[in-house]
């Protein structure tokens, strides 16, 4: 009789391999950063900043910038990479845009940046509250330019016009990833309609800024972003913002490959080529990171000096 060769199992668990240092970001740490979250807390609002898990929130939070998030924070939706929690939404709140302005004041910010969850629930509903907050931050914090960072409404046509005719200085949507991917990263979505978004926005008022945002590392090709970035050049896109899929837990789509910053360097100048008026492109970058800066290098909006 053969002996047996017995096989050893490994019980340890695998250490993981350590970040690469263009992927470390700053500590979310002192004076300001707490200010804010009080703040936030008091007005009973929220931010992307946290219920993303975005890493830029150290740096952020320091130089009293955050991305105000609208219409709760349970989104309608189930899209594969995002952190924000996912349910059945509360009734929509008609004061929060008030209490968005008062941050906006109190923090005396020249660019605030708004965004929301999906609230397919109220489509019409949740385009009067960006209108509303519109409104309420040129009341409150007058001089103060307005980004709007919007869902895609599922390309309701009556919703899209009312933010766009409540004039924000930069009107974003971002399209996450190319074609292919869309069904396993974006739930709900379609590539078409977010490109036909931003088009009808350039239509209705070609003189305000748009702006779109990509991830990268979730198993698109090369020849795949170009295709998207081409794409979005086509419809009048001003600004792209292009940056690194992180993947928040286990229970998010996982994380295909790091890109280098050679490379998202290289994707720039690609981006650049087709008529981009700024391209932010980084390991870390996400829609609304240096979203001031974004807007002054368009030349279409004008940089105030800081107080």
């Amino acid at each position: 009789m053969e002996e047996m060769e017995l096989v050893q199992i490994q019980l340890t668990r695998k250490t993981p391999a350590p970040k690469p240092e263009w992927l470390k970001a700053r500590a979310p740490v002192g004076e300001n950063y707490h200010d804010l979250k009080r703040l936030a807390r008091s007005l009973g609002l929220h931010t992307v900043c946290e219920s993303a898990h975005c890493p830029n929130i150290g740096e952020c939070w320091h130089h009293k910038t955050a991305t105000f998030m609208m219409l709760g924070n349970l989104c309608t939706r189930r899209c594969g990479f995002c952190a924000v929690p996912k349910g059945r939404p509360e009734p929509i709140d008609m004061d929060e845009p008030r209490r968005v302005a008062e941050a906006v004041a109190i923090l005396g910010l020249e660019h605030a940046v708004i965004t929301s969850v999906n609230r397919d629930d109220d489509l019409v509903g949740g385009a009067r509250i960006f209108a509303m907050v519109i409104d309420e931050i040129r009341k409150q914090a007058p001089g103060c330019r307005v980004e709007v960072l919007i869902p895609d409404f599922q390309g309701n046509p009556e919703a899209i016009g009312i933010v766009v005719n409540a004039k924000p200085e930069v009107m974003n949507h971002n399209t996450e990833t190319v074609p292919r991917l869309y069904r396993v990263v974006r739930s709900g979505a379609r590539y078409e309609r977010s490109l036909e978004l931003l088009r009808y926005s350039k239509e209705l008022n070609p003189v305000g800024v748009t702006k779109s945002g990509v991830m990268v590392g979730l198993g698109e090709e090369t020849h795949e972003l170009i295709e998207v970035f081409r794409d979005l050049a086509d419809v009048g896109c001003d600004i792209l913002t292009i940056g690194q899929y992180l993947r928040p837990s286990r229970d998010h789509l996982p994380m295909a490959r790091l890109y280098t910053p050679r490379e998202f360097a290289e994707l720039k100048i690609e981006a650049l080529k087709m008529g981009f008026r700024h391209v932010e492109s980084g390991p870390l970058v996400r829609s609304s990171y240096h979203a001031h800066e974004q807007a002054a290098s368009t030349g279409l909006i004008a940089l105030q000096p800081s107080a």
